[in-house]
């Protein structure tokens, strides 16, 4: 990996991106309109947005990366960008931590944006670091954008990549221990829930809601997403390559 070029590549997405407002409000203002709303369908019971609050602080960033990404990429694809882009020299590693890198900066953004409206103005109750809660949602907005990447290889229009979200993005929601604990669930489930990695996702986010200090499961639920992150980037580096017509 070339740092230049990786960051080159970075600076050109983020300029794309800054051009379509859209997208930037996709990814800045429609989580932080889901969570205000959420606080307050539970007016009433304050306690159930403090139960679940912290969890989708960490599944919606995931959401809107995973679309942002999957899209944005199989425009550059369709477009015949991605093409041109292969034709320099310029390695997959490079082109995929570029477009990381950019969306990266913008999940951070995003992450605080939530974390912040979420602690500091709705009132989320948690009793761990706010901090550690901004850092479990920004890993999961990058495995939100590795995943999106990854899916872009398999798409051939925008409408197929929004179609692979109720394959990629739905039995994840229904398993990760939202609606009900993990260990209640019928064995096989339970089995395949322990291998997607928004459930360690939901894990780490209910130990910062539960421990005032870092605990071993907290460190091996954020190592599980970092590395799923990673693996999903190295699998969209493997699905790049040039079609010539």
């Amino acid at each position: 990996m070339n740092p230049s070029r990786t960051l080159t590549t970075a600076a050109r997405v983020l300029r794309q991106l800054r051009n379509d407002p859209r997208t930037v409000a996709l990814l800045l203002v429609v989580p932080c309109l889901m969570i205000f709303l959420l606080r307050y369908v539970f007016d009433a019971s304050p306690r159930t947005f403090d139960q679940i609050g912290a969890s989708l602080l960490g599944i919606f960033p995931l959401i809107t990366m995973f679309l942002v990404a999957s899209i944005s990429t199989l425009r550059e694809r369709t477009s015949g960008t991605l093409e041109r882009l292969l034709a320099l020299p310029l390695a997959k590693a490079d082109l995929i931590g570029g477009y990381a890198l950019a969306f990266g900066a913008l999940a951070v953004l995003q992450a605080a944006l939530a974390t912040g409206l979420s602690v500091w103005v709705l009132g989320l109750d948690v009793t761990g670091s706010p901090w550690l809660l901004l850092l479990v949602a920004l890993l999961d907005a990058l495995l939100g954008t590795a995943l999106g990447l990854f899916v872009s290889a398999f798409a051939a229009s925008e409408f197929q990549a929004v179609q692979f979200m109720p394959a990629v993005i739905f039995p994840q929601l229904l398993l990760c221990g939202l609606f009900t604990p993990r260990d209640r669930m019928q064995p096989v489930l339970e089995a395949l829930s322990n291998v997607l990695p928004m459930s360690y996702a939901v894990d780490a986010m209910t130990e910062i809601q539960s421990h005032t200090d870092v605990t071993g499961d907290f460190v091996r639920d954020l190592l599980v997403v970092a590395g799923c992150a990673l693996l999903v980037l190295s699998l969209g580096a493997a699905t790049l390559r040039r079609r010539t017509n």
